[in-house]
């Protein structure tokens, strides 16, 4: 049966333990096989307790990472990339404690960062990311760990928008410990056709994340989820896909995430009818 998870970024942001010991059993009885977990600042939630919880319950996690201001790894400086690096390596170290097996984000620049390119600058920028992601993914095989770098939509960053950019980009760096992470709600505003873009993904394909065409419960849109779910089997993705949307009751990750109205009738209805929907493929 296919693995079927949710973000706790649905109810609340920033995570931290008193709220994850609240939402982990609820994950787990309403359905749910796996926990997203968001590490917007180290120290937030404890990795060894999160690691404990999950595992009393049956739940599998994965670890999301999260590219916020001054979190640069590509056009920077030295000094930027260092610090971004020492981040990036933590999120690995939390997944390692926790029992995840992979990590995600745009592991690249921080969200909201955009800027226009000429083919030699976009050349050069993904020449960075190599050189910069190259020791965190080290670190993460070291830990058996694997990086799924994120392509995010036109609205939120210049630099990976589309699977084909993404595969050019992260071309040289080894697919054990780095691939991509691909999300439908991004996809769905940059790909020219979903299943297409998975099949191009194939092996390199880390980790899945599934909204609504509106950021809201997938089901209640207009994606033809029968062809991508269709298209991750047809590429042997054997992996957890995880609903990801969020919360505007959080002022800083409703303007991050342009949340401005109720995406479903409540957060749980969000989850709970997503996963009835998911469940079906």
């Amino acid at each position: 049966m296919r693995r079927l998870g949710v973000n706790t970024w649905v109810w609340t942001s920033p995570l931290t333990d008193e709220r994850l010991a609240d939402l982990a059993p609820r994950v787990r009885d309403w359905g749910f096989d796996v926990i997203e977990l968001p590490v917007e600042h180290p120290g937030d939630w404890d990795p060894a307790r999160a690691g404990e919880l999950r595992a009393s319950l049956g739940l599998g996690a994965t670890v999301a990472l999260v590219m916020g201001d001054g979190r640069e790894l590509v056009a920077t400086d030295h000094d930027t990339v260092a610090t971004t690096q020492d981040y990036l390596r933590h999120v690995v170290d939390v997944a390692a404690t926790v029992g995840a097996d992979a990590i995600g984000g745009p592991a690249y620049a921080s969200v909201g960062r955009c800027w226009p390119m000429t083919a030699d600058e976009r050349c050069a920028v993904y020449a960075d990311l190599v050189t910069n992601l190259r020791p965190v993914a080290d670190h993460a095989g070291e830990h058996g760990v694997r990086i799924g770098v994120e392509p995010l939509n036109r609205y939120e960053t210049s630099v990976l928008n589309t699977v084909e950019q993404a595969l050019e980009a992260i071309e040289p760096l080894p697919a054990e410990t780095c691939g991509l992470m691909l999300d439908a709600f991004h996809m769905n505003i940059e790909e020219t056709d979903l299943a297409a873009a998975i099949h191009a993904a194939g092996p390199r394909l880390v980790h899945v994340q599934v909204a609504g065409s509106h950021r809201g419960t997938p089901g209640a849109d207009h994606v033809d989820w029968a062809a991508f779910f269709a298209a991750l089997d047809e590429v042997g993705y054997d992996g957890p896909v995880c609903i990801e949307s969020f919360t505007g009751e959080n002022a800083t990750i409703a303007r991050a995430a342009s949340i401005w109205r109720p995406l479903a009738p409540t957060q749980d209805a969000l989850a709970t009818d997503g996963l009835a929907f998911l469940r079906q493929f």
